[in-house]
């Protein structure tokens, strides 16, 4: 599956805004790496997509990596390495998921639909902390929860939402309780968050850590196409 590519040039803008690049730098670079020096940034950031790269820190980061391909960028131990003097801090790399088509999605009856936030609060509760952590669903712009409203009270079991970045992209994120995993309710709430976003002419994007497996699965099950990927560490202030 690919994507149109009048989404490819709009996801292109969108990255290129995000890291503060002209508006054409992923589009334009041509198989040139871009390079953006902030010696003020929080993080030093490597971004490939759609087989351009992009890294935007530090002075002394850009010269130690300047004669680094993009294979061995991508790594989070390489960030890691050049950053460690600095005192850089992991976040860890992730592949980069978008998609631009309506998704298959099949009508429930047996789920009732919510956008309520105490309902994300209280998913969340039923999570660990590090899934928790890297969705950040209650504080999502737009989300979408599915509840079992068989019990009384209702009970949360699987949620997915948005943020907007750049204006462009729906930056999404998907959580599902421990005991409700597996049986396909993070595709379907993703399938109907993906729609959401397309209907306010939004284009999806995942996120996936590289050693998260069930997000990946979910990211293609639900349709979405890998196309690029991000590796970053966390500076600390005055490095």
């Amino acid at each position: 599956m690919e994507l149109d590519p009048g989404t490819v040039s709009i996801i292109q803008l969108g990255w290129s805004r995000l890291l503060k690049l002209d508006d054409t730098a992923f589009a334009e670079a041509a198989g040139e790496r871009v390079y953006r020096r902030d010696d003020d940034a929080e993080l030093l950031t490597f971004v490939r997509l759609f087989g351009e790269e992009a890294l935007v820190g530090p002075g002394w980061a850009l010269d130690a990596a300047a004669e680094l391909d993009g294979d061995v960028l991508a790594r989070h131990s390489t960030l890691l390495r050049l950053s460690r003097e600095q005192g850089g801090r992991g976040l860890g790399a992730a592949g980069l998921y978008f998609c631009d088509n309506l998704p298959t999605l099949e009508p429930r009856d047996d789920v009732a639909v919510s956008d309520e936030l105490e309902f994300a609060v209280e998913l969340e509760r039923l999570c660990p902390p590090d899934d928790i952590a890297e969705v950040g669903l209650s504080a999502l712009e737009h989300r979408t929860i599915l509840v079992d409203d068989s019990t009384a009270p209702p009970t949360p079991f699987a949620g997915a939402g948005y943020d907007i970045w750049s204006g462009i992209l729906a930056h999404l994120g998907v959580l599902a309780a421990p005991g409700h995993r597996g049986q396909g309710h993070a595709t379907f709430i993703t399938k109907v968050v993906i729609e959401d976003a397309m209907a306010a002419g939004l284009i999806p994007q995942w996120r996936a850590r590289t050693d998260n497996s069930a997000s990946i699965r979910t990211a293609l099950k639900s349709g979405f196409v890998a196309c690029g990927s991000q590796t970053s560490v966390l500076l600390p202030a005055g490095h």
